[in-house]
């Protein structure tokens, strides 16, 4: 059952009757404990979220965390939503995969391929496979009625409705479906909601099954909403309407690092940008950050109605659940409004939880964990195997291992075909390192420094770390499989 009835009532209806049946059926099974060596994987994967929005979602603390595994050292090794996704999909970097944007001609969906992903391995392997909401962007505008390989199920957000709360159009198995308006706030169309639902029925259909399966559930949230006739004057994105003003109370947060006012060691990018003023910022709290903490609110609601749904099952406990961001997100440090793209920590970490086989239970992993890692991770724990090179490693024994591993992580996002900047640099434990396309570089001392506060990269003190980390760049910035695994740490200045 539902922890809220919520959606219309044709719907609930259904929902209702599949989980009689599921729990009919679940009952008298015994395929959970004949195939424990195959669980089934649950990838919750929301957009644009950073670590600051952690601490509003309890549900992801409670059901996931407190029973499972922390990352706390989690990237994306480029922090834009398509190459990221990109990499999850293919456990590759942007420089094999070959996505290096949103949109054409140096990403997009397009860009992806999709004849050898997670997906497909994953069939191979035996998993149904089930994807619902957000893919790769610009997915659906040559063809929206497309089904990418791999997926049996498919209920896939067509762009650019995919970035509306209301008035978004699926992709549902090859028929396309509008859920409401962007004009009328439907409570029972919440997209958020109606993505819910159609995860909980998913599992409801499934976990009984002598198949294993897969789901990929992508809501939008917190991502901003794309104006198109919607009222985005109070939040953005729009919340459910049960949560507006549920967060009234947030204030901006302000790290030593917001609105910075000494950005003289910073690239000219950095440097260009005028201080944040007063009102400005009094938007970014009560529309941006109110609306994407509040947007949150539904997909936490989210992950109780599909851990319940596991739990009814009696799936849980043989279900491998991911939850992480595709990116993270600035909100004011060294004066960024808004955004992603550059290698700072805010919009480079996300968070990373896991629960389930084999998986400590309370634990927090301090070796750096990448977005690179998930299709390895879940390769290893589906006992499946990919049919392309794999950049990243499987995290699982890293979990099982209380010892710290050193290793550091490409972050990159380019090179651009359109001649725009872009940078290559690496992320290490105490290190972060980064070449710009226009000849200027950035080093921070984290352990000294870590709100990025001055790039030591000009200071002589620093001129031998500085040449060990370019050299090992270069070893890495376009390594491919095992190679991108080598990693000698860095000693720092003698004092």
């Amino acid at each position: 059952m539902l922890a809220r009835l919520r959606l219309p009532r044709f719907v609930s209806i259904l929902l209702a009757l599949t989980t009689v049946a599921a729990l009919t059926v679940g009952s008298t099974s015994t395929a959970g404990a004949a195939r424990a060596a195959q669980p089934n994987v649950v990838v919750i994967m929301v957009d644009d979220m950073n670590m600051y929005a952690l601490q509003y979602l309890s549900n992801v603390r409670t059901l996931i965390a407190e029973p499972g595994t922390t990352f706390d050292n989690s990237l994306v090794s480029y922090s834009l939503c398509c190459p990221s996704r990109a990499t999850f999909m293919t456990g590759q970097y942007a420089h094999n995969h070959g996505v290096l944007s949103n949109g054409l001609p140096d990403g997009g969906y397009q860009k992806l391929p999709a004849a050898e992903t997670l997906p497909v391995w994953l069939g191979r392997a035996g998993y149904d496979t089930g994807h619902i909401g957000k893919f790769l962007n610009g997915y659906g505008r040559q063809n929206p009625t497309e089904i990418p390989p791999g997926w049996a199920e498919w209920y896939g957000s067509v762009d650019p409705s995919t970035y509306r709360m209301w008035g978004y159009t699926l992709n549902e198995n090859g028929v396309l479906r509008t859920y409401g308006s962007p004009e009328v706030e439907d409570p029972a169309l919440y997209q958020t909601d109606v993505y819910a639902a159609k995860a909980v029925d998913y599992i409801q259909r499934k976990a009984p099954a002598d198949k294993p399966f897969f789901l990929s559930f992508a809501p939008l949230a917190p991502h901003g909403e794309i104006a198109a006739g919607q009222d985005l004057s109070k939040r953005n994105p729009r919340p459910a309407p049960r949560h507006l003003g549920a967060l009234d109370e947030v204030t901006l947060p302000k790290p030593p690092s917001f609105n910075e006012a000494d950005v003289s060691d910073k690239p000219a990018a950095v440097r260009n940008r005028a201080r944040i003023p007063a009102e400005a910022q009094q938007r970014m709290q009560n529309v941006t950050l109110k609306g994407r903490l509040e947007s949150l609110l539904s997909v936490d609601e989210a992950v109780a109605d599909i851990v319940a749904a596991l739990r009814e099952s009696g799936e849980l406990d043989n279900t491998l659940i991911v939850f992480t961001s595709d990116n993270g997100w600035m909100q004011g440090e060294h004066r960024i409004r808004n955004g992603k793209i550059v290698p700072y920590e805010e919009s480079i970490r996300v968070p990373l939880i896991m629960r389930g086989p084999g998986l400590p239970a309370g634990r927090h992993v301090k070796t750096i964990a990448a977005n690179v890692d998930l299709a390895p991770t879940i390769l290893d724990a589906a006992g499946a195997t990919p049919a392309i090179t794999q950049d990243g490693r499987s995290l699982l024994p890293i979990a099982a291992d209380t010892a710290t591993t050193p290793r550091a992580v490409v972050i990159e996002n380019g090179p651009k075909t359109d001649g725009t900047d872009w940078y290559v640099g690496l992320r290490a434990p105490r290190w972060k390192y980064i070449e710009h396309s226009t000849g200027e570089q950035e080093l921070y001392d984290l352990q000294q420094d870590p709100y990025e506060l001055t790039s030591v990269h000009a200071d002589p003190r620093y001129a031998g770390t500085r040449q060990a980390l370019a050299d090992r760049l270069a070893n890495l910035r376009t390594c491919t499989g095992t190679a991108c695994h080598q990693w000698t740490p860095v000693a720092g200045p003698k004092p």
